[in-house]
């Protein structure tokens, strides 16, 4: 994995070319399903034998992020030195606008900070991916009654977070390709000042792996569009954090505006 991204930066090297299997099925998404079932297989694999750790969840994300690349992707990652400016467990806060980047993100952050999400309680019941989520010993929330919601995951981020195990927050909840900030709810920051750990911003624009109607996580993908992944600077929660996500939806919103523009 260390010989895959250097410190700071990472850039879909120019010479890779789509896979053959991608051009025969005429560059449809058929081909990147049928890798990204294989992958998923491995991991249950993994799984049954009772060896899917940290590492392998990071293996089997890489092994997402190649096959993306091989179907016409192209990732421009920045400030991966970011992560390792702290050693203690960080709440990592991100906009949420694919699948992509809960399947990514972990070959980028879990070797360096041992993480987990926020989730669904449905997405940790599912036969294909339950026993995959099950495994990474997520928060596990309703997303009915907000309050309830925001009880366990204090409770249950806390816990996890003086054990170790960075937690990964989406808040706006569902997959949005447009960023509002009124809808962007502050429970990483909560979650990080309760538990007196840093928060660490991502931006992210990763529309390349698109929603689905019937099935929302498995839409179209579009290799038009390029994949950007920025991690910030790691930040204490002074005060009642207000300043802290004001500066994290500044950072989103700055980054999302200037790769628009490219």
């Amino acid at each position: 994995m260390n010989l895959f991204f250097n410190d700071i930066k990472y850039d879909t090297p120019k010479d890779i070319r789509c896979s053959l299997g991608y051009k025969i099925f005429l560059k449809s998404r058929l081909w990147f399903y049928f890798l990204f079932g294989k992958i998923v297989f491995k991991s249950r694999s993994y799984i049954k034998k009772g060896i899917y750790d940290n590492e392998k969840w990071a293996e089997t994300s890489l092994d997402t992020l190649k096959a993306i690349e091989r179907c016409g992707g192209r990732f421009h990652i920045r400030g991966l030195d970011n992560l390792k400016k702290s050693d203690e467990p960080i709440v990592f806060i991100s906009n949420h606008m694919s699948t992509l980047e809960t399947i990514v993100l972990p070959c980028l952050i879990t070797l360096i900070h041992p993480a987990t999400f926020i989730v669904k309680n449905k997405l940790v019941k599912g036969p294909i991916f339950g026993p995959i989520m099950r495994s990474r010993d997520p928060i596990v929330v309703s997303r009915k009654n907000p309050r309830e919601d925001l009880i366990i995951v204090l409770k249950e981020g806390k816990k996890k977070l003086s054990n170790g195990r960075s937690i990964i927050v989406f808040p706006q909840s569902t997959r949005q390709n447009e960023f509002i900030p009124e809808r962007f709810n502050t429970l990483g920051i909560k979650l990080a000042k309760n538990s007196g750990v840093k928060v660490l911003p991502i931006a992210l624009k990763t529309d390349f792996w698109g929603n689905g109607q019937l099935i929302r996580g498995f839409g179209k993908i579009d290799p038009k569009k390029t994949i950007y992944i920025e991690f910030g600077e790691p930040m204490n929660i002074q005060g009642n954090g207000k300043d802290e996500h004001k500066k994290i939806i500044e950072f989103i919103q700055s980054h999302l505006e200037e790769w628009e523009n490219k």
